[in-house]
């Protein structure tokens, strides 16, 4: 049992080039360079983007839970970050003002700006201006990065649930949200042609 693939160093960056590329295109296919559609899920009338990306949650969780079922990959040897309660909360609440404010995330911006929009240029500029600062300012918070530590955790673990009854739960879940959002952006879109 091991990873599905391997590649040396050398041949290692040179997929990651390929496989960011095909992203990128995807990306840009699915209408995610558009600030107005990634901003469309804030204000209920566009949930596309919300949609592509609990797929692909279910899509990793189904596919990572089917692979160890079948003895393919030891689940257990996947990677997982360590949790900090604090830094996350922070850090989300940055992430989601950027997401709001911007219309990007870091993935969007970077295929927008590939496709010459100004607006994710500025974006890209001020995510560095970000990183900068934060280097800077470093000495001041870096015991806070720390604080909280849980290690690596997993939601259905802190649930108290098996993997298995988790996913199918994330699947019933999804396919609520699915029909949820339809609904909210049926409503939105019905009002907004009154106007």
């Amino acid at each position: 049992m091991g990873p599905l693939f391997t590649a040396s160093d050398e041949w290692s960056f040179v997929l990651a080039l390929v496989i960011g590329i095909f992203f990128g295109i995807i990306l840009e296919s699915a209408g995610f360079s558009s600030s107005r559609k990634l901003a469309g899920v804030f204000y209920g009338y566009d949930f596309v983007v919300l949609r592509v990306f609990f797929m692909a949650a279910l899509t990793a969780a189904v596919g990572l839970a089917f692979f160890d079922y079948f003895q393919l990959i030891d689940i257990n040897e996947i990677y997982t970050n360590s949790f900090f309660v604090g830094p996350a909360i922070v850090g989300g609440i940055i992430m989601g003002l950027g997401f709001i404010i911007g219309g990007f995330c870091p993935g969007t911006s970077a295929c927008a700006a590939a496709i010459g929009k100004i607006d994710a240029m500025v974006f890209i500029g001020g995510v560095i201006l970000g990183a900068i600062i934060f280097d800077l300012g470093y000495p001041l918070y870096d015991e806070f990065l720390v604080s909280g530590a849980k290690g690596p955790q997993m939601l259905y673990d802190v649930l108290g649930i098996s993997r298995e009854v988790f996913i199918f739960l994330f699947v019933v879940f999804a396919i609520a949200v699915f029909y949820a959002t339809a609904y909210i952006q049926k409503k939105v879109s019905a009002k907004t042609k009154k106007y």
